[in-house]
């Protein structure tokens, strides 16, 4: 029902009774699959301790905007890039006013002001505070920044009033935290993705790979998902689970990568290749344990189909991605590699100091036809979400300009 498994929440509490709904909704977030990080302001901390909080996100809970205790750890804007959505709930109508005014005096409000990612607030506070038209034209304000605001309820509140400004159940901000992820925008569309590395056996019991963990194929996957598209994935040995609605084929070397993309591609609309797939595989397999013998050992190598490439050279092509990890001159061999294989687009990174291979973090640089579009340092999740509305948008304006 909730699409939050490998999701990461940041999520704010402040000050108001309501913050004992915060509890309850961290303990059903983190049982649907979220990861949750919790930032809890002074006064939130007089309604709820962070002891509770700590014991129910199984995380540290940040209270201090300088905790130098932490910060060698990880800084504000660190927590700022970590998140794939920040929810804060309750917010106050305090939290609202110095948010929407831009003041960035403790850590909740700097990390929403230096985050880039999308923000969640669930009002909680009296019915006439939530009345009053300073209130409402804060509001306001955020919506035109693209925050999103869900609720209040309308119920008995704590002050022994009745009206409007009662923070959402925990179910239906969880509901909506779900649905915040859902954007619809390839809805019909079917997406071919390759993921994670591939194995060239040298005998029985040895292989060439590389070190990818196919993290960032399988978050492409599940945005594609969430943007209504129907997905297959094709993957090399990872130790990931696949996303539930994804139709998932599971290969070993390049060879089998290469058969499984061109059994499926006829009937694709987008191709993303993020797999790193073996350039060569062995000449001569041995079918026997190669036993040591001598000092030196050498393998005769050979070229493996261009996956990517020949996809690209169909008749009637797909939209065709690719991605190039470089470890030096990443826009002048994208670009070439872009050209030479005649892609539609192609995502490159570099790969190493934390980024790439085997990391949950990425940077990503994206480039088409005169394009460009630069991804700073966040989630591969969060990246991958961009990544497709990056897509969807250049294959719309492609099929746009095909039919006239």
């Amino acid at each position: 029902m909730y699409q939050l498994t490998g999701k990461r929440i940041l999520l704010g509490v402040t000050g108001g009774i309501a913050a004992y709904k915060a509890a309850i909704l961290l303990r059903q977030l983190r049982q649907h699959g979220a990861e949750v990080r919790v930032v809890m302001t002074h006064n939130a901390c007089e309604f709820i301790t962070p002891l509770t909080m700590q014991a129910l996100s199984g995380k540290l809970v940040h209270t201090k905007l300088l905790d130098l205790e932490t910060e060698s750890a990880m800084s504000h804007i660190e927590l700022a890039r970590w998140p794939d959505l920040v929810l804060i709930a309750p917010s106050s109508a305090n939290f609202i006013a110095r948010y929407s005014n831009g003041f960035a005096e403790d850590l909740l409000s700097t990390l929403c002001l230096a985050t880039s990612s999308p923000v969640m607030l669930a009002p909680a506070m009296n019915q006439q505070m939530w009345q009053n038209p300073v209130t409402q034209e804060n509001l306001k304000k955020l919506r035109t920044r693209g925050i999103i605001i869900i609720g209040p309820a309308k119920g008995d509140q704590a002050c022994g009033e009745n009206g409007l400004g009662r923070m959402l159940e925990p179910e239906e901000v969880l509901t909506l935290a779900a649905k915040s992820f859902e954007t619809n925008i390839l809805s019909g569309s079917r997406l071919l993705i390759t993921a994670g590395p591939t194995r060239e056996a040298i005998d029985p019991v040895r292989y060439i790979s590389n070190h990818s963990s196919g993290r960032m194929g399988y978050a492409v996957a599940m945005a594609g998902i969430e943007a209504g598209a129907e997905v297959s994935l094709i993957s090399g040995p990872v130790n990931l689970s696949a996303p539930s609605r994804a139709k998932l084929i599971n290969v070993i070397s390049t060879a089998e990568m290469h058969f499984a993309v061109m059994q499926e591609v006829s009937s694709t609309d987008i191709f993303i290749s993020t797999a790193a797939v073996a350039d060569y595989s062995l000449q001569n397999i041995a079918y026997k344990k190669i036993k040591k013998s001598s000092d030196t050992y050498e393998l005769s190598l050979k070229k493996n189909p261009d996956i990517l490439a020949e996809v690209a050279a169909l008749d009637s092509p797909p939209f065709t991605v690719g991605f190039a990890a470089e470890t030096e001159n990443l826009e002048l061999n994208a670009q070439a590699k872009l050209r030479s294989k005649r892609l539609d687009m192609i995502a490159a990174n570099q790969v190493g100091q934390g980024l790439g291979f085997d990391s949950e973090m990425n940077a990503l640089t994206v480039f088409w036809g005169t394009g460009k579009k630069q991804m700073q340092k966040a989630s591969k999740t969060r990246l991958a979400r961009i990544l497709i509305t990056l897509i969807a948008d250049r294959y719309n304006e492609k099929n746009i300009n095909k039919t006239h």
